[in-house]
């Protein structure tokens, strides 16, 4: 894909991640960039310190009329979108005790509407124009979690999970109309929504092979976009991860049951 000249969306792009590949498509040469995120403040501070081709709209990812409305807002002030960047997340994980079934009906249900629906109302909102124009491209950020688990936080894990699984579905089903899609699948990475969880400042289990930056993440991203790339790794180890988890998944199994017994957790703060 060609950013140069392209119009796209970022959600949650107001901090971490997002605000990074905001930063890195108006690097790439792009003509719009739109920053959406909850706290539309963050949005504006992201969008300010990137002058004129960027735009602040603050939007609940949860909410489908308000992504409705952020795609036609952006539509009406750049133009066509040519790439939507579903990033926005919660880091949503078990209660204390840390059964993967503890954590309260609402904690799994905003997962499952960031993590997932957001997604789905993304792409309804925009499939219908990049369909007519014959091209038109998805960026959704997943996670290592969606290929490997989440140790400590089922609800993350399980709506990820489920994320790659409409990424799949996008891929698939219309491709041969023009469009393209890739999954961004990073572990550990040094962001607000990181920090803000207590004790967990390293990651936590995602964080055992280090932890990347923003910047470094979004880099991944444009590289694996320019490329075509579906599966996106910042991490690289990964990959072999998927691997050792397709050739024997008991075996994978009792690697993550003995990380999980290694690992100290703290107490979770929501």
């Amino acid at each position: 894909m060609e950013l140069s000249g392209k119009i796209a969306v970022v959600t949650g792009g107001g901090s971490g991640i997002g605000a990074a590949l905001a930063k890195r498509l108006i690097a790439e040469g792009a003509k719009g960039v739109v920053v959406a995120d909850l706290n539309g403040e963050n949005a504006e501070a992201v969008a300010k310190n990137l002058g004129d081709k960027a735009l602040a709209v603050p939007c609940d990812v949860s909410d489908e009329q308000q992504i409705i409305s952020l795609v036609e807002r952006t539509e009406s002030h750049f133009g066509p979108i040519d790439l939507f960047c579903s990033n926005a997340g919660v880091l949503t994980l078990d209660d204390p005790g840390w059964s993967a079934a503890s954590a309260p009906n609402e904690r799994w249900q905003l997962a499952w509407d960031v993590h997932v629906m957001a997604h789905v109302y993304a792409a309804r909102a925009c499939l219908p124009g990049m369909i007519e124009r014959g091209s038109g491209s998805f960026l959704n950020t997943v996670s290592a979690a969606g290929l490997l688990n989440q140790i400590g936080g089922a609800p993350y894990s399980t709506t990820k999970h489920a994320a790659l699984g409409f990424a799949d579905s996008l891929a698939i089903t219309h491709h041969d109309q023009g469009i393209r899609v890739s999954a961004l699948c990073p572990q550990g990475v040094q962001t607000p929504m990181v920090e803000s969880a207590a004790g967990m400042d390293d990651g936590g289990p995602a964080g055992m092979d280090g932890m990347l930056t923003a910047d470094q993440v979004a880099e991944s991203a444009i590289k694996g976009l320019i490329a075509g790339q579906f599966l996106i790794l910042p991490h690289v180890e990964v990959a072999d991860y998927i691997k050792h988890k397709a050739a024997n998944y008991d075996r994978w199994l009792g690697g993550m049951r003995k990380l999980r017994r290694g690992y100290n957790f703290p107490e979770p703060t929501f």
